[in-house]
């Protein structure tokens, strides 16, 4: 259990001790497809009170399923139109420390241009002077952004979205 405040200022997403993955099921439930987004970036502040505000972005066309063809797929039109919509943004508005190590962290998910709103439960796995990480898994409802390609139903349900974040304290 992590018992250490964080402490109030502006905080850098540490990319290269950070994870976004997703997996869904697919051909009709047989399959699982996951994938690793190479590219992430974000930044936070933490307030006076405690609670933080902050964005993670993603680049739409690092993500990687170790299968080319397939992430060609995923970066098109039927699925992220990565060259249209070369991001997917997180926006936190408001994430708030609960007595324990769990972080319930409001905001805005925006996929091909659609922005939802999208509360997470986050779990607090480092909080110190000077780095702050976090883990959390959620789920998505890709129709909700326009990911509708579902050729003869292959496609159906939630996608899980899994990430550990890694903030450090921004250099003055």
């Amino acid at each position: 259990m992590t018992t250490a405040a964080v402490e109030t200022g502006l905080f850098v997403l540490d990319s290269a001790s950070s994870t976004v993955a997703l997996k869904h099921r697919t051909m009709w439930g047989l399959v699982t497809v996951k994938g690793t987004f190479t590219s992430v970036t974000g930044q936070g502040e933490v307030r006076p009170d405690g609670t933080a505000t902050g964005t993670v972005s993603l680049d739409a066309a690092s993500l990687d399923t170790k299968h080319a063809k397939r992430d060609a797929h995923l970066r098109s039109d039927d699925f992220f139109a990565a060259d249209q919509f070369p991001a997917i943004v997180f926006d936190v508005l408001d994430a708030t420390r609960r007595g324990d190590d769990t972080v319930t962290v409001q905001g805005r998910l925006t996929v091909r241009g659609i922005t939802r709103p999208q509360t997470v439960t986050a779990t607090l796995t480092q909080a110190g002077p000077d780095a702050v990480a976090l883990t959390t898994e959620f789920t998505v409802d890709r129709a909700q952004f326009g990911l509708a390609w579902n050729q003869l139903g292959m496609m159906r349900g939630l996608t899980t979205v899994n990430a550990t974040l890694r903030f450090q304290r921004a250099s003055a």
